[in-house]
């Protein structure tokens, strides 16, 4: 298996040592840079494509959640906190693990051997050499206080809500303030189609279609929502799935 590429955003000097240490018994992970604050955490991984994240919550000015809402995706995501409430939280929110400080080595080592173990059967962890989101990519959605770590192909639909866009996945429906052209050119356009101006479907989650008025199309979603598709991209629809 290759070297895995890590960061650390951390505000504690301290902290960011001790992991650094940790990270001397385990190889197979390249520590590529760290950052003491969000925006310096930011610029870090949007320069370097990272693997894996170590990421403390509690920061001043800025969080964790706030500089993973940040990124266009995310990478496998560790947690580090010394409250216990905030390691509860980020476990809820499907974060690959946490580590309360400070750090045990043995549970350290455990969280590591889970990030290579994830490596050794998905490719999920594998270089990025595309443009648009592979669909066991995660990206973070932040909704008042609910947050959520989500794979792009389990999100079924995308759609406009005044300068918003609703995102639907399993039974939430979050709003997030980002323009649906914004997200629609990082999506895998083979899989996500524009339905019409206001919604764009994961064609991967389509359980029915039927023919509607006027050479219109209108699919059945497997959540069981129901998408009129526009009579031009309706044509390109039935282009698209060779029917």
């Amino acid at each position: 298996m290759k070297t895995l590429k890590a960061v650390i955003v951390e505000d504690s000097r301290l902290a960011r040592n001790e992991l650094k240490e940790l990270l001397n018994s385990h190889k197979e992970i390249e520590l590529i840079g760290e950052a003491a604050n969000v925006d310096e955490g930011f610029s870090l991984i949007t320069a370097t494509n990272p693997d894996l994240l170590f990421l403390d919550i509690n920061m001043p000015e800025k969080d964790g959640f706030e500089l993973l809402e940040m990124l266009d995706e995310v990478p496998v995501t560790i947690f580090t906190t010394a409250f216990d409430e905030y390691a509860i939280k980020s476990f809820e929110y499907n974060a690959f693990d946490y580590l309360l400080k400070p750090i045990n080595p043995k549970r350290f080592a455990l969280s590591i051997e889970k990030v290579l173990e994830k490596g050794r059967h998905s490719e999920t962890l594998d270089p990025k050499n595309e443009t648009a989101l592979r669909l066991d990519k995660q990206i973070f959605i932040k909704d008042g206080e609910k947050c959520w770590l989500v794979k792009i192909q389990d999100i079924f639909m995308f759609e406009i809500v005044g300068n918003y866009t609703r995102v639907f996945f399993e039974n939430n429906k979050p709003l997030i303030y980002k323009s649906l052209g914004k997200i629609e050119e990082k999506l895998p356009n083979d899989i996500f189609f524009r339905a019409n101006r206001q919604q764009l479907i994961n064609i991967n989650q389509v359980k029915k279609v039927v023919s509607w008025f006027n050479g219109k199309l209108k699919v059945e979603m497997n959540s069981g929502d129901e998408v009129e598709i526009s009579r031009r991209q309706s044509y390109l629809f039935k282009e698209q799935l060779s029917f």
